[in-house]
């Protein structure tokens, strides 16, 4: 028999104190949400099919969407991704793929893995899409679907024309897919008005929930494509048919993540509570007060303004310093996480939920000067944190 391994209790790997989660994701959630992801109950009681109800209503003000079929996702973003691409993506469906960066050539090769006949619009680094590019691909090709991020994590970059390419492939006759797990109730989308066919998020980012549930809300005007499909369904988890049975229609598919799904719902009551307009406004006031700080400390953003990402800030590497010696910095030393990326010589700092609070950065940016500096970097902290505070100064939405 096999000995069992030595104890070695969660104590003892976790850091002595938490760390404030600065970074692209996952992001700090309130109490509250912590205190729901605690609770185990029946997946297929009465009191889940209420909590199922609410999420799907809070989830219908959040899409900004009048459409009922609102999907929730036992595992992360990508899983949700995999599930709107899956359902509309099957061998001969032509699909443009609009790439700025990581993860919309993630939605690229799920379509190709699909079988899809997949032409991508290829931007260089930092650079939104041009809907007058994008609709001479419309003209050129009969497109199936269009993938696109509202909000490009891993570069930083804002596809800012999103509105106006989801309205040119309504018209075009192509169904439109968006990813927007960082960007959801930190920065307007309209999914009715816009005319988009699907809305992906994760529960760890803009929605300030868990890790682990995902939502995919699906228009009224996609939904006969799936229901009404007869090519073959290679997922059984991920096929939407199934899935409806428990979100729309009370009934079984699989063990569903209760704790997290009750997580998400106190995370969804709390953007009710606050409101999309106000939230917006904080996300927005954060972002740039965050934005201005960096600047005045003497180091410089990676996307230009027209094209910048809010949810999610790139900082240039000043010549000579790593990214490693600065987050490790920070971590261990300040208690405070921000990311990486992925190849690019940046620094990425979240401002999604409860990462854009006035206390949170003002400890982010702190650390990332001292660690800055530490690393060899020029930079005047005190002229940065006074932006800072200039840039924050009299919104009452910060603390609340």
């Amino acid at each position: 028999m096999i000995a069992p391994p030595a104890d070695l209790p969660l104590d003892s790997i976790l850091p002595n104190e938490p760390l404030l989660l600065m970074g692209a994701g996952p992001v700090p959630v309130s109490q509250k949400v912590a205190m729901a992801n605690s609770v185990v109950i029946n997946h297929l009681g009465d009191t889940m099919s209420q909590v199922i109800e609410r999420v799907r209503l809070m989830s219908q003000y959040v899409f900004q969407t009048q459409s009922p079929h609102v999907i929730g996702v036992a595992g992360p973003g990508s899983a949700a991704m995999e599930m709107a691409i899956t359902n509309l993506v099957w061998p001969g469906r032509k699909v443009l793929s609009i790439n700025n960066g990581f993860f919309s050539a993630r939605l690229a090769e799920m379509a190709e893995r699909n079988g899809g006949e997949v032409t991508q619009y290829n931007l260089p680094v930092g650079q939104a899409a041009d809907p007058l590019e994008v609709e001479k691909l419309f003209k050129k090709n009969d497109f199936d679907v269009v993938t696109i991020v509202q909000g490009e994590t891993s570069c930083t970059v804002w596809n800012r024309e999103l509105s106006k390419i989801t309205k040119l492939a309504r018209q075009y006759g192509v169904l439109s897919v968006v990813d927007a797990v960082c960007t959801l109730s930190t920065m307007p989308l309209e999914m009715d008005n816009w005319q988009v066919d699907v809305v992906i998020t994760g529960g760890q980012k803009g929605l300030a929930s868990i890790p682990g549930v995902s939502l995919v809300a699906f228009s009224e005007h996609v939904w006969p494509v799936i229901t009404e499909r007869t090519a073959p369904m290679p997922h059984w988890c991920l096929d939407v048919r199934l899935a409806r049975q428990f979100w729309e229609e009370k009934g079984y598919h699989y063990t569903a993540p209760v704790s997290g799904i009750l997580a998400l719902h106190e995370a969804l009551r709390q953007v009710c509570l606050e409101t999309l307009e106000k939230r917006f406004q904080r996300h927005q006031v954060c972002s740039f007060a965050l934005q201005q700080a960096v600047e005045g400390m003497g180091l410089s953003l990676f996307v230009e303004p027209h094209s910048r990402l809010n949810s999610v800030v790139g900082i240039n590497l000043p010549k000579g310093v790593e990214a490693k010696q600065v987050l490790t910095s920070m971590s261990e030393l300040y208690k405070v996480e921000i990311s990486g990326s992925f190849g690019l010589p940046i620094v990425r700092i979240g401002q999604m939920g409860e990462q854009s609070r006035a206390h949170n950065l003002f400890r982010t940016l702190h650390g990332l000067g001292m660690s800055m500096k530490s690393a060899g970097a020029k930079i005047d902290l005190p002229a940065g944190m006074a932006a800072l505070e200039s840039g924050l100064d009299h919104d009452d939405n910060l603390t609340a």
